[in-house]
């Protein structure tokens, strides 16, 4: 067991790290897991998301957001990068299904602006081969170039 004092100590230096930068459960886990006792922190964590300073749902709706205004980014590459952040494959899934024809938008504009810098020094298929391995589909990559 701990005390009142332990939790609220905790609860601050872990509160200090959530609002420095938005952080997944996931990643807090993982920071705290070796100082903070194991109880303490499933207490504090619990405590955190009731009061919504923890919200998965939330994170993947911003940080998807952040990717849109200022990356060019596939949607697969998206969800990489949210499944490093720990977060649950199915509520990845569900943002995406949710939001599929803003994604595929915001995709194939991602796609024209790497089309138009790669073109000053690499050929279309050298473009094409960049393309997949970043995670587009093959049939809209050919529906780019074929415009």
């Amino acid at each position: 067991m701990y005390t009142v004092e332990e939790f609220d100590k905790e609860k601050t230096r872990i509160l200090k790290y959530i609002l420095y930068k938005k952080r997944t459960e996931q990643e807090i886990r993982k920071k705290f897991a070796s100082t903070v006792e194991e109880n303490l922190l499933e207490d504090i964590i619990e405590y955190l998301k009731q009061a919504n300073y923890i919200n998965d749902n939330e994170f993947i709706e911003k940080t998807v957001n952040n990717f849109i205004a200022l990356k060019n980014l596939s949607i697969k590459e998206i969800e990489y990068k949210l499944l490093s952040k720990g977060i649950n494959k199915s509520d990845i899934e569900n943002y995406i299904a949710k939001n599929e024809e803003e994604l595929e938008q915001y995709e194939i504009k991602s796609a024209q602006n790497i089309i138009y810098k790669k073109s000053i020094s690499m050929e279309n298929e050298e473009i094409k081969q960049y393309l997949l391995k970043k995670g587009y589909k093959m049939d809209r990559i050919s529906q780019l170039f074929d415009n």
